[in-house]
């Protein structure tokens, strides 16, 4: 009975008095969650535009066509910013090409 509550007491040391840090957000994780949740948050905006032209209607398409861009431009330097955490080298033609449609989009309205 004793080495039980002994073994007790450790156990809930450990648990409750000395928690355990996790380093799951690191610089890297922070960075490309932040691409992943911008990038894909302009493309659902460029499908709301794309299904109301559909239905005819044009309200607000050109201000949520540069909101869009905008969180898109911020991706972008979002992956390249994680890229250098990681220390490599991110691919440069892709993101340039990235950057140009959304440039594109920006200065379509």
């Amino acid at each position: 009975m004793k080495i039980f509550l002994f073994k007790s007491f450790i156990v809930f040391l450990f648990t409750f008095i000395f928690p355990v840090q996790i380093l799951a957000n690191t610089a890297l994780d922070i960075y490309m969650n932040d691409f992943y949740s911008k990038s894909n948050k302009a493309s659902l905006i460029l499908k709301e535009i794309e299904n109301s032209l559909k239905d005819g209607s044009r309200e607000k398409v050109c201000s949520r066509q540069r909101e869009a861009a905008r969180l898109g431009l911020l991706a972008n330097k979002s992956l390249i910013k994680a890229f250098e955490v990681e220390g490599s080298n991110p691919p440069m033609e892709a993101i340039k090409a990235s950057q140009q449609r959304w440039e594109s989009i920006l200065k379509e309205c």
